[in-house]
Parts: C-alpha cells; structure tokens; sequence
C-alpha cells in the first residue's frame, strides 16, 4: 500500500490550479482523522460546513465559502478579559463553538489542539479542550492556546499551572500525570470562543480546528523504516543564526527561531510571505525581514519563547489559502508520503551532538524541515541552526535522524534520562491541493 501511495503521490506532486480547500470525503467527515505508526496516533480535525454544523453553537454562525468556517453571528454575551502579560483589562463580545465527543483511537497520553484562522484588529480567539478519562473522570475546561494575530489587542499566550491531579497542560501539550499508571483519555471536546470589541462587525473565521491525541511509549530506539523515495523539494533556506542579537524581546532573539524560520520556509514554498507593510517595523538593515515577522507573530508571552507548536501553524494559516496542523509521524516512510506529494514538514528533536553526524551541535528541541530524501534514503534537511543561507541544506542519515526524531526518551551529555517529541511534526499546504496531495495528507491521518 505504502508503494502505491508513493508512486500515486509522485505522479500528482505538483499542485493544481485548483483553489479548493482540503476537506474530508463525505464518509470520513463523521469519523475519526486516522491513526498511523501502528495505531499510535490519532488527529481529528474539524474543517467542513457539515462538520461546523454538527457542533454545538452559541453565538457563532457558519460563513461559506472555499474555506468554510465559523464566525460571530450574534453575540453570546459580554466578558471582561485581562490580560496578564499588559495589565489591562478589557470588555470583549464573545460566541463559542463547541465539538462533537470525539472518541480517542487509541487513548491517549498526550493530546496537542492545533487551529487555523485569521483574526482581524480587534478580535482575537480562546481554545479549549475538556475530556473523559478511562476511569470514567473528566477533565476541567483546559486552555489550549490564547490566540491573536496580532499584538495590539492581547497578547497570544498559553496557560501555566493547569491540572487536576491526574493530568497537566505543559504549554501547549495535554499530559497525563503519571502514563504508566495506566490512565489514559478515552475522548475529547474542542470549545472555540470567538471575541470581538464590543459594537463592532468585526470577527475572527476558523476554518479548522482539531487536536491530535496520541499513546506513544517510551522508547530510547525506534524500528528503522525502508527508504522509497529519492526527490527533494526546491524550499527556501533560511539560517536563524543570521538574526542572532535582533529582537531579544522575542526569545532572545535568533539564536531561538529554528521554529519560525523553519515555519517560514514552508509558507514561502507556498508563494506566501509577508507585504512590503506587514514588515514595515522591521529594521531595513536586517536580511530577511520576513524571519523576524513570524518570531513576533508566533510569539507566546507566557512561554516566552517563538516554539510553541500550535502558534507556529496558525502563523502559517494567516496567509492566503494556508492551512496547518500538528501531528505526530509513525515513521520517515510517512514523511516519504509528504515529501513524494510536494509537500515538506517541519519536524521536531532533539540529541547530542555525536548523535547526528554533519549537525555539529547538540540540542534539548529544535525544529528544521524536511525537503526530500536522497537515492540512498538520507533525509535532506533544511537545517535553520546554520551559520547562514547558503549553509542551511544538510543531509542526515537516515536512521540516525529517524531515530532521534521519534524516541520519546534519550540520554544527555550527562547521561540523565530526558524526554524526546516522538515524532512531531507541522504538516503545512496551500489550497491548491491536488489529488495526490489529498491522498498523501489523507494517508497520514489528515482530512
């Protein structure tokens, strides 16, 4: 099967003139997203007028079009929000969507909600998430994301200290407490509360919402996957490094931007990228202007940091026709998928530095995007922590990079035990999406 989708991906890999957006086939529009890695993960996303209508509405109506989504019809109510990262407070208009119960396929351990929308000045957009444990117990309303597309209403933050002794939001990630107890969630709600000035027209439009709940064990070693696929993707390269010392306001500035110059990259694959106004504010001196305007539009005051992941692919839906999610990969062989349809993903890990051979430093997280595979099977990486652009293209060993992108523990230069991403990743695509495409996303749990 996993021969077949690649042929089918590369005979289609060039997108279509085609501007619909992606949207699941009727019958899957009910069901679970798919699961992979051996039934380890499971995304489900909501991103079709009939899946917006079998939610729960209050205040939010429908909008049409190529991307339908939801958006404030008349007013649920009025709220005072104050934020904590300003001190100010604010009167905002609100409405709220809630999802279906999605059942968990398998329960999970960990469950990331990621969003794709635009939020216009004087508007910004809260997700929650509240789930069933398998004793039978729920979870409180947990704040998943606080988001703005901007920065002069609020700024986009998440929430510390959330838990209710048997699990924990870490950021922008669900936890269980204690995994090996054997608790796990068996299923989940989404609640999108849309806010607006009060008086005003003005809306947010989500056109995808949905999370991605995984059970992946731990493990210091993952099976090595077959290489299939020789192809590399012409993506812009961008070095962070070159941006080291500007703006430190924004997570000590360059040094720390693997994650936006790498979400960066993918938007630009796509024939996006900012207007010669959205980067006004940046110093006409600095290259790439348009890496220091996804550090300060992915940025979360609370974490202080630009890598938080569901920031990162709803800076990349705010351009024309993106969409984005985050999800986790069973193998490079699912990668191979992507990457046969033309379509690169930003990938996380983490490792010393004589684990992977040509990187020459070692990291406790870094983000970088996959652009192909050579004959071999060796990943092409477009690395961001380089000292420049020209330097940013690397080749990985293949099963070296597997190996460090998918464990979800690993030892440090210390040898204390510390934890890996099990294989997260952004998968990020344009509507011009082909059929192959479709079939490529689709076969990695994405409708």
């Amino acid at each position: 099967m996993l021969t077949a989708a690649l042929a089918a991906a590369a005979a289609g890999a060039a997108p279509t003139a085609s501007a619909s957006a992606l949207t699941a086939p009727a019958a899957a529009d009910d069901g679970h997203g798919g699961s992979l890695g051996g039934s380890l993960v499971d995304y489900r996303g909501w991103a079709t007028a009939h899946a917006w209508r079998r939610g729960s509405a209050r205040g939010t109506r429908v909008a049409p079009g190529r991307r339908p989504g939801i958006v404030i019809g008349r007013p649920a109510g009025r709220t005072e929000y104050a934020d904590p990262h300003t001190g100010t407070t604010s009167s905002w208009e609100y409405a709220t969507w809630t999802s279906p119960v999605h059942r968990l396929s398998p329960p999970a351990t960990e469950v990331v909600a990621s969003w794709n929308a635009s939020a216009p000045a004087g508007t910004w957009l809260m997700v929650e998430l509240r789930g069933t444990y398998n004793d039978g117990g729920r979870t409180p309303w947990y704040v998943m994301g606080r988001w703005a597309a901007g920065d002069e209403d609020i700024h986009r933050t998440t929430v510390d200290d959330q838990t209710d002794g048997k699990s924990s939001i870490w950021t922008d990630t669900f936890s269980i407490d204690d995994a090996a107890s054997g608790l796990r969630l068996v299923d989940y709600q989404l609640r999108v509360t849309l806010y607006r000035r009060p008086g005003s027209d003005a809306t947010p439009l989500v056109w995808r919402v949905g999370a991605m709940g995984s059970d992946v064990p731990d493990r210091f070693e993952v099976p090595a996957s077959t290489p299939r696929l020789s192809r590399e993707l012409a993506v812009p390269r961008y070095s962070q490094n070159i941006h080291v010392g500007r703006y430190p306001e924004y997570d000590n500035g360059g040094e720390a931007w693997c994650s936006p110059t790498s979400t960066q990259m993918i938007v630009e694959y796509r024939g996006r990228r900012p207007t010669a106004g959205d980067l006004e504010w940046v110093n006409p001196d600095f290259d790439d202007p348009q890496v220091c305007h996804a550090a300060r539009f992915t940025y979360d005051y609370q974490y202080e940091g630009c890598g938080n992941w569901p920031f990162n692919t709803a800076y990349a839906s705010t351009y024309r026709g993106m969409h984005g999610v985050v999800t986790r990969l069973g193998s490079l062989a699912d990668a191979e998928l992507l990457v046969a349809a033309g379509i690169p993903l930003v990938t996380s890990q983490s490792f010393i530095e004589s684990e992977l051979d040509g990187a020459g430093y070692g990291t406790s997280g870094h983000l970088m995007t996959v652009v192909g595979f050579t004959r071999e099977g060796d990943v092409v990486a477009n690395d961001p922590a380089s000292p420049d652009n020209a330097a940013v293209r690397h080749v990985y060993q293949r099963r070296q990079w597997e190996n460090i992108w998918l464990r979800t523990k690993r030892y440090d230069a210390s040898g204390r035990v510390r934890s890996g991403t099990g294989g997260i990743c952004y998968v990020l695509w344009g509507s011009e999406v082909s059929p192959a495409q479709r079939a490529a996303l689709a076969a990695v749990g994405i409708r």
